[in-house]
């Protein structure tokens, strides 16, 4: 590292830019990778290795080091000529919103719609290969384990699993279904590769998605996604009852009140974000 990129590296730093210095623990090397993460914005979504070198004041060699190792982690992709920062860079702000803004937001709109409806309503995210609840109201327990904020399943046997998975770009759903391991968790549970594709390519297309029994004997559901303000799917709701007191064509009969909840969330997300 030369001390011209040392210099500009710092400069780039909130510890410079409000006129701190570094500490003791500073790890220069962490900041200058997320300085090339805040380079893409509305006005460069896209850029060659010079324009990103020029927008962090580093050499074309580090702007190289840390584009390819954020490529390597999956921040980044690249056509050969220019990068772009792809969706997975959402999890790095979205940890914190999931932890603070979205269950605050969401709660109260799951409240009224559970109230109005008296069926059970969640909010969920996706880490990795499963979704997380991040919000929820119960009315009546439905499953044989309790539903909590912070209760994990695989994404591919539940219906805001099945949201989530359809909203990812064509190559990171692709990776996902290369190396899914499908359980049959019930006798209804999808174990294809081929019929969960279609299933997500029909979620893609109808932008809800309802399953029935899939993760437990008993349960079934209904999910919409919740999309940031570019449109990107960044969590689910969804409403879940029990088979022997909901018919399938009463649960879809509440698809409306779902989304009316959705865009609710998003709105007062815009506001708080």
């Amino acid at each position: 590292m030369t001390s011209t990129d040392a210099a500009a590296a710092t400069a780039a730093t909130p510890a410079a830019q409000a006129g701190q210095a570094p500490g003791d623990g500073y790890v220069q090397s962490l900041a200058r990778g997320l300085a090339v993460i805040r380079a893409f914005d509305d006005e460069h979504p896209e850029m060659t290795l010079s324009e990103v070198a020029r927008r962090t004041d580093l050499s074309r060699a580090a702007a190289r080091r840390f584009l390819l190792t954020l490529e390597a982690l999956g921040y980044v992709r690249s056509d050969g000529r220019t990068f772009t920062l792809t969706p997975q860079v959402l999890r790095l702000g979205f940890a914190y919103l999931s932890s603070q803004t979205l269950p605050d937001v969401a709660q109260p709109h799951l409240q009224d719609l559970s109230e109005r409806i008296r069926e059970s309503t969640s909010v969920a995210v996706l880490d990795g290969d499963d979704i997380v609840y991040v919000a929820r109201r119960a009315t009546t327990r439905i499953m044989t384990v309790s539903i909590l904020v912070g209760t994990r399943f695989p994404a591919y046997a539940t219906s805001m699993g099945r949201v989530l998975l359809s909203g990812l770009p064509d190559d990171q759903r692709e990776d996902y279904l290369a190396r899914v391991q499908l359980e049959r968790l019930t006798p209804h549970t999808v174990v294809t590769v081929e019929a969960l594709r279609r299933s997500l390519d029909e979620v893609r297309e109808t932008g809800w998605c309802m399953l029935d029994q899939e993760l437990e004997l008993g349960l079934r559901s209904l999910a919409v996604p919740i999309r940031d303000p570019r449109g990107q799917v960044v969590a689910a709701a969804n409403v879940s009852t029990k088979v022997m007191s909901t018919e399938r064509g009463q649960l879809e009969g509440y698809l409306d009140a779902l989304r009316d909840t959705a865009r609710a969330i998003e709105e007062d997300l815009r506001v708080q974000t």
